[in-house]
């Protein structure tokens, strides 16, 4: 099938003389997740990831994506004639690279300008300009020979209440105006879904479990324009628009609007996340500054109603999380268990609880080998039963309306090897020494990294991701501009200062192909220490309380203090969860969090 669809696509490109097409996972505003409508690489390639770029020329295909994705890809690419291109792995070329040594002189690169930012077209119409080609960018090539694609996505609208948000759109519009006044823009054009919902405080569907709204903003000093899919407007929604002074007009007219735009307007955006055809539509002679939006930095600095509120949500979530793992440890090997009826079942405890919207992302459960693929996804096809022995990888959360969670756990199903029972001590380890970083106001996430590798490093390993990412409130579990990274290159928010009411995951984990992978997450609140001579401190405040599996700790390879860190996160996790578990549970849970 996939072979057919390449052979569509390059008969399109051949009628335009297209010599290399691109084909993004993106939507429109460069989310991370899309919508049904926007799955366009999958269509073509097969992979299912979430990341990864297909580029496609008249005698060979490539697909890049990172290394959560390298065991997954190889097996969903083979026999499709698509070449997995490992990135940043030696020897690999980057995409810019690929294309701009394969591009002939004279040659035509294509793409869908809505589905390429405009930092990134730019870059590419700097490389064909230099082989004196031309870039063919207004057409979707895939729309074309997609004949049953989904339809755009038109979700019911939530307004999100101030006593969750802790501020209101007014105020949130005047603190982004401030910001504009001190760039000098008379317009700020806004691309970014997660950013335009947490503005507007509304949540929406358009995304598989990251609740957004799709749309655009323009907002002036007297003025905010909404551009969405007015067929979704209720009248309550009507009347809180008016309410905020927001007008609307329809979604895809916001391409006329930005090339109506007068020459006397200075346009702040970013064109990292606006797309091509939009950054190319606006009038040359029109300034801009292209910069960060301000609410990025906003939204990622939860205010205290916010932490609050997310303190609620993970004392929520550690109880379905709780139950589900006493479920397991007392039921595998006794009734029947598969990786994807044990993910329902978690699931269905979530549901259980007050006020959980959804999952904030597919549940990842991947037994023994599965484990070790990084993103792994079960299918009917993989699917394979839980038995009592070995390991259980769970990567899960879920959207409450008092916030979003995220949360790994690998749970020892039975008897383990000490080869496991090694690597497990060397993931609790390592999350919990960066949990108990102390530091100076100004660090970044590079400054941290280290903390949690060094268990691995110490024996010449390592694991192919982040140690971190910041968490969105009710919107994308992944958020920047915080993270936790070794490694500083282009696209990486490691750098960035990290501020009291960033929450960034802590999630180390190992991951031997073929034999098991381990990971453990908790979320991490950046909080004000003590502040002296020396300057102001800072610490991480703990909001995940779920038991780290004891069945799997090997204390001997622990320090005292580590041993420490882990009994103290233990008696937290019982102090708060056990009460609102049933008898038998709690009971459970005292012996899963005894002192080691």
């Amino acid at each position: 099938m996939v072979k057919d669809r390449l052979k569509e696509l390059r008969q399109e490109m051949s009628k335009r003389g297209i010599d290399i097409y691109i084909v993004p996972t993106a939507d429109f505003h460069e989310s991370e997740y899309v919508g049904e409508h926007f799955k366009a690489r999958k269509f073509i390639t097969g992979f299912t990831g979430s990341a990864g770029t297909a580029v496609i020329t008249m005698e060979e295909a490539g697909l890049w994506t990172d290394g959560r994705y390298f065991v997954q890809a190889a097996k969903q690419l083979k026999d499709t004639t698509i070449e997995l291109r490992k990135m940043g792995e030696e020897g690999v070329p980057t995409v810019d690279g690929y294309i701009e040594a394969t591009l002939k002189e004279g040659g035509c690169l294509g793409f869908d300008g809505r589905v390429i930012n405009g930092a990134w077209g730019n870059r590419l119409l700097a490389m064909v300009e230099k082989k004196h080609g031309k870039i063919h960018a207004d057409e979707d090539l895939i729309d074309i020979i997609w004949k049953d694609r989904p339809a755009l996505s038109k979700a019911p609208v939530m307004i999100y209440d101030d006593k969750y948000t802790g501020e209101n759109i007014k105020d949130k519009l005047k603190k982004v105006r401030q910001k504009m006044e001190e760039k000098g823009a008379t317009l700020h054009l806004m691309s970014s879904l997660y950013d335009i919902a947490w503005l507007l405080n509304v949540r929406g569907g358009d995304i598989s479990y990251v609740p957004v709204v799709l749309s655009y903003l323009a907002i002036s000093k007297d003025s905010c324009i909404w551009f969405l899919q007015e067929e979704i407007i209720t009248p309550e929604l009507k009347e809180y628009l008016d309410d905020n002074n927001i007008t609307t007009r329809p979604y895809d007219s916001f391409y006329d609007y930005v090339k109506e735009i007068p020459q006397s307007e200075t346009v702040l955006m970013d064109t990292k996340v606006v797309n091509y055809r939009i950054c190319s539509s606006i009038a040359p002679a029109v300034k801009v500054v292209d910069a960060e939006d301000p609410t990025v930095l906003m939204k990622a600095i939860k205010n205290e109603t916010q932490i609050e509120n997310i303190r609620k949500a993970h004392i929520k979530d550690a109880v379905a999380m709780c139950r589900f793992m006493y479920w397991l440890k007392t039921n595998v090997g006794k009734i029947p268990m598969t990786e994807i009826s044990a993910s329902d079942y978690l699931e269905k405890l979530r549901r259980e609880q007050e006020n959980c919207l959804d999952l904030s992302f597919a549940t990842i459960c991947g037994y023994a080998d599965h484990g070790a693929i990084v993103h792994y996804a079960a299918t009917p096809e993989s699917d394979v039963s839980l038995k009592p022995e070995g390991l259980l990888l769970v990567d899960s959360g879920g959207h409450y309306l008092e916030g979003t969670t995220d949360i790994t756990r690998t749970f020892a199903l039975g008897p383990v090897t000490d080869e496991m029972k090694d690597m497990f001590t060397r993931v609790c380890r390592s999350n919990m020494n960066l949990a108990h970083a102390k530091f100076k106001y100004g660090c970044c996430g590079l400054n941290f990294d280290i903390l949690a590798r060094a268990p691995f490093w110490d024996i010449n390993m390592d694991y192919n991701h982040g140690t971190g990412h910041g968490v969105g409130f009710v919107l994308n579990v992944h958020e920047g501009p915080n993270s936790f990274h070794w490694k500083q290159y282009p696209g990486r928010t490691a750098e960035r200062v990290l501020e009291e009411g960033m929450i960034t995951t802590d999630e180390p984990g190992i991951y031997l192909e073929g034999k098991f992978g381990i990971r453990t997450e908790n979320e991490l609140i950046c909080r004000k220490g003590i502040k002296n001579e020396y300057g102001q401190f800072m610490y991480f405040e703990n909001v995940t309380y779920v038991p780290i599996d004891l069945d799997a700790i090997d204390p001997d390879q622990m320090s005292p203090q580590e041993k420490k860190y882990l009994n103290d996160y233990h008696a937290m996790v019982y102090k708060k969860i056990a009460p609102l578990l049933e008898k038998d549970e709690a009971e459970w849970l005292k012996e899963y969090t005894r002192a080691i």
